[in-house]
C-alpha cells in the first residue's frame, strides 16, 4: 500500500493506492491499481472541486496525462470542515509506476486555485523496482 498527502490553501488531499489483483492480468501486461483519495476542507473558504489533472507514470518511463471534470461524475462543494472521499483505479502495462496531479478548485467569490495531489506509488507486492 502506498500513501501520500498534501495540503493547498487548507484543502487536504490524503490518497492510499493498492494493487488489485482480482482486476489484473499478469501474464497479459495488464495491472489495475485501486486509489482511494479523502479531499478535506480545512480551510476557512467553501470551494468547489471542477475538474482533475493527473500525471500518470509507468515503468517504461511512459507518461500520460489525463484530464476530465470532476471525480467519479462529481463536482464535490467543500465547506469548511466538510470532507469527500471516493476510490478510483488506474491500469498499467507495468507492475509499478506512480501518479500525482491537481484538482481545480472555484472558490466562492469565483476565485480559481490547483490543489495539490502528491505523487503515489502504484506497486504489485512483490514486484522488483
Amino acid at each position: 500500500m502506498s500513501r501520500s498527502e498534501s495540503t493547498t490553501r487548507g484543502l487536504r488531499v490524503e490518497v492510499e493506492a493498492r494493487y488489485s489483483a482480482e482486476h489484473s492480468q499478469p501474464i497479459a501486461n495488464h495491472w489495475f491499481f485501486l486509489y482511494t483519495i479523502r479531499i478535506s476542507n480545512e480551510g476557512s473558504e467553501t470551494c468547489q472541486l471542477v475538474s482533475r489533472y493527473w500525471i500518470i507514470r509507468d515503468a517504461t518511463g511512459r507518461v500520460e496525462e489525463v484530464e476530465g471534470d470532476g471525480v467519479v461524475g462529481e463536482q464535490p462543494v467543500l465547506e469548511p470542515g466538510d470532507s469527500f472521499e471516493y476510490t478510483s483505479g488506474c491500469p498499467l502495462g507495468t507492475p509499478f509506476g506512480s501518479m500525482e496531479g491537481t484538482y481545480q478548485m472555484v472558490t466562492e467569490d469565483g476565485g480559481h486555485f490547483d490543489a495539490e495531489i502528491a505523487r503515489f506509488d502504484l506497486r504489485e507486492p512483490g514486484a522488483i523496482h
